[in-house]
C-alpha cells in the first residue's frame, strides 16, 4: 500500500493510504495518496507545485503526438494555425501563438547539464543547492573564466540571432540560428529542456513579458521582439538578452524599450561591494517610474555560474525583501521587465509565456555581472561597449 504523501504525518494509517490526488490522476504522474483530508490540506502548499511539472510534461507529450502525427515538418498552411490550447483562450493582448518546429536535437558530443536529459527537465543540482542553504558562491581562478567563456559565447550567439531579425522572419528562425550557433561554439542552448522547455531561445513579442516560445509567428513592422539567450559551456552558464525594435516602432515602444536600457543601466551602475541586493530595485523602480513605466513583479535575475539559477535573489521592484550583501566574486542576472500599463502579468495555458495582464508592451534587458573589488564586471557586453551607453541604433532592426 502507499504511504501518505504528508512528510509531517505519525498517523497509525499512515503506511496504508488510499486517498489519491485528485489532480495527479489527470497527470502523467504517479499519484500522490495521502491517509485523510487533513494531510491532504496540509501537505497542499508543497504537494501542489509538481503538478506545474506533470502540466509541462504533459504538453510536451502532446507536442510529441503532434510531431509524430504529421512528420518532421509541418505543413505550411498549418503553420500559423493556433495550438489547441488557445482556441478558446482569452487573450489579454493582440498576439497569437502559432504552431511550433519540432524540438531541435543536440549532437552526442556537447556536454549538457543535467535537466538536459531529466524526463520533466529538473536541475536535480539547483534543487540540492536550494536546499542546503548555502552561502552566495563567491568565484575566482580557473572557475571564473569558465563563466567568463560563458558569457562570451552567449554574445556572439546573440549577435547572430539579433542580425537575423527582420520584418517577414519567423521567431521559429531565430530559435534555429541560436541553436546551430551554440552548436558551433560546442554550447548546450541552457533552455532546451529546462522544466520542459522546448526551444533553444526565448523570443518575447510585445505584450510578452518573458519566456516567450518561438514557433511560426512571423515578426512584422513595428514590433519589439526581446530574444534571451543563454549558453551551457565548461560546465557554466552564461545569460544575457536583448529588446529589438523592428521596422517602425511608434514613439511609446521606443520609449519603453529606452526606458528598460536605462534601467538595466541604473542598476549596474549601483552594483559593487557592499550593496544590498534588495535596493537595485529601488534604483529601477525610479528610472521606470520617471518614464511612466511599470516594473514587473514576479520573475527576477538570480545567480549564475555552474548552475542556471541559484542564490541570489535579485527583484526589480521597489521595497522588496531579497536578502544578501553584494561581495567580490558573486557572479549574478540583473534583468528588469518593465510594461508600458501595469506591472501585472498572466501566463498563457502552454504553462511558459508570460504577458502583461492589461495587453500593453513590455521590453527587457539583461547582463550577467561580477562584483569585483571596486565595482562590477559586465560579463556579457559587447567586446566595444564594456559599460552600457544607449545607442538606439545598435537595437534597430
Amino acid at each position: 500500500m502507499p504511504t501518505c504523501a504528508n512528510t509531517e504525518c505519525t498517523k497509525p494509517e499512515r503506511e496504508t493510504a488510499t486517498m489519491a490526488c485528485p489532480t495527479c490522476l489527470t497527470l502523467p504522474l504517479q499519484p500522490a495518496y495521502f491517509c485523510c483530508q487533513e494531510c491532504f490540506k496540509a501537505a497542499w502548499p508543497t504537494h501542489k507545485k509538481i503538478h506545474k511539472l506533470g502540466k509541462q510534461l504533459q504538453a510536451a507529450q502532446a507536442q510529441k503526438q503532434l510531431e509524430e502525427r504529421k512528420g518532421m515538418e509541418i505543413p505550411e498552411e498549418l503553420r500559423r494555425t493556433m495550438p489547441e490550447w488557445a482556441t478558446n483562450y482569452r487573450f489579454s493582448g493582440p498576439l497569437r501563438p502559432c504552431q511550433q518546429s519540432p524540438r531541435r536535437t543536440i549532437p552526442s558530443h556537447i556536454p549538457r547539464p543535467d535537466y538536459a536529459t531529466h524526463p520533466a527537465g529538473v536541475s536535480q543540482s539547483e534543487q540540492s543547492d536550494k536546499s542546503s542553504g548555502k552561502s552566495i558562491k563567491c568565484y575566482s581562478g580557473e572557475e571564473l573564466e569558465r563563466v567568463k567563456h560563458a558569457c562570451k559565447m552567449g554574445r556572439e550567439v546573440l549577435d547572430l540571432a539579433g542580425a537575423a531579425l527582420r520584418v517577414g522572419v519567423t521567431c521559429d528562425e531565430i530559435d534555429r540560428v541560436v541553436h546551430e550557433a551554440c552548436i558551433e561554439r560546442s554550447c548546450y542552448p541552457s533552455p532546451l529542456n529546462y522544466y520542459q522547455f522546448p526551444k533553444s531561445v526565448c523570443t518575447s513579442v510585445n505584450e510578452v513579458i518573458c519566456h516567450g516560445i518561438p514557433d511560426y509567428y512571423e515578426v512584422k513592422d513595428g514590433d519589439i521582439v526581446n530574444i534571451d539567450v543563454t549558453t551551457y559551456v565548461g560546465g557554466c552558464h552564461g545569460d544575457l538578452n536583448e529588446t529589438f525594435m523592428v521596422g517602425n516602432v511608434d514613439a511609446e515602444g521606443q520609449k519603453l524599450v529606452q526606458c528598460a536600457f536605462e534601467c538595466l543601466q541604473s542598476a549596474l551602475a549601483f552594483c559593487k561591494p557592499g550593496t544590498l541586493y534588495r535596493d537595485l530595485g529601488n534604483k529601477i523602480n525610479k528610472v521606470a517610474k520617471s518614464h511612466g513605466c511599470s516594473v514587473v513583479k514576479t520573475y527576477c535575475g538570480h545567480g549564475i555560474g555552474s548552475l542556471f539559477h541559484t542564490s541570489p535573489n535579485v527583484p526589480h521592484y521597489a521595497k522588496n525583501k531579497a536578502k544578501g550583501v553584494m561581495a567580490p566574486g558573486h557572479v549574478f542576472t540583473v534583468e528588469p521587465m518593465i510594461n508600458l500599463g501595469s506591472w501585472e502579468d498572466i501566463t498563457w495555458d502552454d504553462n511558459w509565456t508570460a504577458v502583461t495582464g492589461d495587453g500593453s508592451r513590455s521590453a527587457q534587458f539583461e547582463h550577467t555581472v561580477i562584483v569585483t573589488e571596486t565595482g562590477t564586471e559586465i560579463l556579457t557586453a559587447r567586446d566595444d561597449e564594456p559599460v552600457m551607453v544607449w545607442d538606439a541604433s545598435k537595437n534597430q532592426r
